[in-house]
């Protein structure tokens, strides 16, 4: 959806080349062509699409949007409005089938990249709530962060529901999930809103998704230490390998953790990936790299595969 951006566009290049997606770029076509000139890029096999030139698909766009937030207080000359903005124009893209993903927030931030699909794609059916995840890639292997993006300060009820989320997304993957419930303690080992809330949460999720691996209250030096959970903490199900998947107590301890990773921990970090949408929505991390936006596109391309299977 920021199709006059040379990094959006240096990303298209790459997908097309290995041939990962069909990339559709919005833009002005004009801004675009200039950016393609002078940085001598291919994008010959991507789709320009100049919202400005499509009057009557913003019209037919307008209406749709218009029978979906009409009760929610828009009225059809917002909705008109609202179609001129890149993420409405490919949310509706997607939601009509016009496209199968949708990428975007590379300049903008989080909430407002998000809001569009919210309001024309929404939650899936089966889930009461969407999160976001980060795959974190080092030496010792591959984790999965959650919520990073999304949930504030859930409740022990959210917690579960992000818990689904995330399993389902990681399984996706063709990994099983070890999950851990991290907090300030182990096993209770100091009182606290958190590591009751951690340790609840688990219990909960246990009885909604029987066979998980999960174990909480945790810290998270201890989640990721089969070691120390074998020396320690022996009745953890998860010490035989320690935890691949790591889920915060709240939105600021899992920000800070994976930014801290990224930034002075030498980690590949790809994300976030949004969990509990209705089609294939991904929102870029403010300024990430061309790498990012390919993996992120890579990502939302298998999401769309397996919902069409």
């Amino acid at each position: 959806a920021e199709g006059e951006n040379y990094k959006i566009l240096k990303a298209a290049q790459i997908v097309q080349d290995q041939g990962i997606a069909r990339p559709i770029i919005l833009g002005n076509k004009k801004n675009i062509n200039a950016i393609v000139e002078e940085y001598s890029l291919d994008i010959q096999g991507c789709t320009i699409i100049d919202i400005y030139d499509e009057k009557t698909k913003v019209q037919l766009y307008a209406e749709k949007l218009f029978e979906k937030r009409q009760r929610k207080g828009m009225t059809m000359n917002e909705a008109l409005k609202l179609l001129k903005d890149a993420n409405y124009f490919g949310a509706m893209m997607v939601e009509l089938g016009e496209a199968d993903a949708l990428i975007s927030g590379l300049t903008k931030e989080y909430p407002k990249t998000i809001l569009p699909s919210l309001h024309i794609i929404g939650v899936a059916d089966e889930v009461s709530r969407v999160a976001g995840m980060y795959i974190i890639i080092n030496k010792k292997g591959t984790f999965f962060f959650a919520d990073t993006t999304v949930n504030v300060n859930p409740t022990e009820d959210e917690l579960v529901d992000i818990i689904g989320l995330t399993a389902n997304k990681i399984r996706s993957f063709d990994v099983e999930p070890r999950i851990a419930m991290l907090s300030y303690s182990n096993f209770g080992s100091a009182k606290g809103e958190v590591p009751t809330k951690a340790a609840n949460a688990r219990k909960k999720a246990l009885k909604k998704y029987p066979g998980l691996l999960i174990e909480g209250d945790i810290q998270a030096n201890v989640a990721v230490n089969p070691h120390l959970q074998q020396e320690i903490f022996p009745f953890s199900t998860i010490a035989a390998e320690g935890a691949n998947t790591l889920i915060f107590p709240d939105l600021a301890s899992g920000n800070i953790a994976y930014k801290l990773l990224q930034e002075i921990g030498g980690a590949e970090v790809i994300g976030p990936v949004l969990m509990g949408m209705k089609k294939p929505v991904h929102v870029l991390q403010l300024g990430c790299s061309v790498r990012e936006i390919v993996n992120m596109t890579a990502i939302a391309v298998v999401d769309a595969q397996q919902m069409e299977r």
